[in-house]
Protein backbone atom coordinates (compact mmCIF):
# COMPACT_ATOMS: atom_id res chain seq x y z
CA UNK A 1 0.00 0.00 0.00
CA UNK A 2 1.16 3.13 -1.28
CA UNK A 3 1.13 6.35 1.77
CA UNK A 4 0.26 10.19 0.37
CA UNK A 5 0.33 13.23 2.23
CA UNK A 6 -0.38 16.65 0.30
CA UNK A 7 -0.26 19.56 1.57
CA UNK A 8 -0.02 23.69 0.23
CA UNK A 9 -3.77 24.08 0.28
CA UNK A 10 -4.81 27.96 0.75
CA UNK A 11 -7.22 30.70 0.49
CA UNK A 12 -6.53 32.60 -2.48
CA UNK A 13 -7.45 35.62 -4.67
CA UNK A 14 -9.15 35.03 -8.18
CA UNK A 15 -5.54 35.07 -10.15
CA UNK A 16 -3.63 33.92 -7.68
CA UNK A 17 -1.60 31.11 -7.50
CA UNK A 18 -0.64 27.96 -5.53
CA UNK A 19 1.40 25.33 -5.04
CA UNK A 20 0.59 21.55 -3.62
CA UNK A 21 3.01 18.87 -3.01
CA UNK A 22 2.03 14.95 -2.88
CA UNK A 23 5.01 13.50 -0.82
CA UNK A 24 4.70 9.93 -1.94
CA UNK A 25 5.50 6.80 0.56
CA UNK A 26 5.42 3.45 -0.97
CA UNK A 27 6.32 1.87 -4.67
CA UNK A 28 3.48 3.47 -7.30
CA UNK A 29 3.98 4.23 -11.45
CA UNK A 30 1.50 6.74 -11.79
CA UNK A 31 0.18 9.91 -9.42
CA UNK A 32 -2.93 12.04 -9.96
CA UNK A 33 -4.33 14.72 -8.65
CA UNK A 34 -7.85 14.93 -8.25
CA UNK A 35 -10.52 17.54 -6.65
CA UNK A 36 -13.78 17.35 -5.33
CA UNK A 37 -16.02 20.77 -4.44
CA UNK A 38 -19.39 20.02 -2.26
CA UNK A 39 -22.19 18.43 -4.27
CA UNK A 40 -19.80 17.78 -6.84
CA UNK A 41 -18.43 14.35 -7.97
CA UNK A 42 -14.20 14.00 -7.95
CA UNK A 43 -12.65 15.13 -10.90
CA UNK A 44 -9.53 14.65 -12.73
CA UNK A 45 -6.79 17.40 -12.85
CA UNK A 46 -4.08 15.50 -13.80
CA UNK A 47 -1.73 13.09 -14.58
CA UNK A 48 1.60 11.98 -14.16
CA UNK A 49 3.79 8.68 -15.26
CA UNK A 50 6.85 8.91 -12.85
CA UNK A 51 9.52 7.34 -14.81
CA UNK A 52 8.49 8.41 -18.07
CA UNK A 53 7.12 12.24 -17.04
CA UNK A 54 4.54 11.81 -19.64
CA UNK A 55 1.64 13.78 -18.72
CA UNK A 56 -2.08 14.32 -19.10
CA UNK A 57 -4.55 17.34 -17.98
CA UNK A 58 -8.21 17.95 -17.57
CA UNK A 59 -9.30 20.47 -20.08
CA UNK A 60 -10.19 22.57 -17.24
CA UNK A 61 -7.11 23.22 -16.28
CA UNK A 62 -4.91 22.97 -19.57
CA UNK A 63 -2.16 25.56 -19.63
CA UNK A 64 -2.70 26.72 -16.14
CA UNK A 65 -1.52 24.15 -13.93
CA UNK A 66 1.10 22.20 -14.26
CA UNK A 67 1.90 18.30 -12.31
CA UNK A 68 5.89 17.59 -12.15
CA UNK A 69 8.19 15.29 -9.93
CA UNK A 70 10.72 15.40 -7.74
CA UNK A 71 12.11 12.10 -7.86
CA UNK A 72 14.59 12.63 -4.98
CA UNK A 73 12.21 13.96 -2.16
CA UNK A 74 9.78 11.25 -3.77
CA UNK A 75 7.73 14.60 -4.16
CA UNK A 76 4.74 14.51 -7.03
CA UNK A 77 3.85 19.01 -7.23
CA UNK A 78 1.38 20.66 -9.05
CA UNK A 79 1.42 24.26 -9.46
CA UNK A 80 -1.56 26.26 -10.38
CA UNK A 81 -1.64 29.48 -12.19
CA UNK A 82 -4.26 32.19 -12.80
CA UNK A 83 -6.73 30.10 -10.10
CA UNK A 84 -10.36 31.18 -10.73
CA UNK A 85 -13.73 30.88 -8.19
CA UNK A 86 -14.32 27.41 -10.25
CA UNK A 87 -11.29 26.04 -9.20
CA UNK A 88 -12.24 25.79 -5.24
CA UNK A 89 -12.13 22.35 -3.45
CA UNK A 90 -10.62 20.14 -1.93
CA UNK A 91 -7.62 18.17 -4.07
CA UNK A 92 -6.28 14.71 -3.20
CA UNK A 93 -3.19 12.59 -5.09
CA UNK A 94 -3.69 9.70 -5.52
CA UNK A 95 -1.38 6.19 -6.79
CA UNK A 96 -1.96 3.59 -9.81
CA UNK A 97 0.05 0.67 -10.59
CA UNK A 98 -1.88 0.62 -13.32
CA UNK A 99 -1.00 0.93 -17.21
CA UNK A 100 -2.43 3.96 -17.81
CA UNK A 101 -3.71 5.87 -21.38
CA UNK A 102 -4.94 9.33 -21.57
CA UNK A 103 -8.15 8.28 -21.42
CA UNK A 104 -7.69 6.00 -17.99
CA UNK A 105 -5.60 8.65 -16.46
CA UNK A 106 -7.67 10.82 -15.00
CA UNK A 107 -10.26 8.24 -13.91
CA UNK A 108 -10.78 7.98 -9.98
CA UNK A 109 -11.16 4.91 -10.62
CA UNK A 110 -8.08 3.73 -11.72
CA UNK A 111 -6.37 4.52 -8.71
CA UNK A 112 -6.03 2.61 -5.32
CA UNK A 113 -4.40 5.05 -2.48
CA UNK A 114 -5.35 8.06 -1.64
CA UNK A 115 -4.34 11.20 0.32
CA UNK A 116 -6.56 12.95 2.87
CA UNK A 117 -6.66 16.00 0.93
CA UNK A 118 -5.81 19.27 1.32
CA UNK A 119 -8.06 22.76 0.81
CA UNK A 120 -7.80 25.04 -2.26
CA UNK A 121 -10.56 28.08 -1.69
CA UNK A 122 -10.24 31.10 -4.33
CA UNK A 123 -12.44 33.78 -3.63
CA UNK A 124 -12.28 37.60 -3.40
Amino acid sequence: QVQLAESGGDSVEPGGSLRLSCVISGYTSVIGWFRQAPTKAREGVATIHLSSGTTWYADPVKGRFTISRDGAENTVYLRMNELKPGDTAMYYCAASRRTMTASRGLLPGMYDDWGQGTQVTVSS
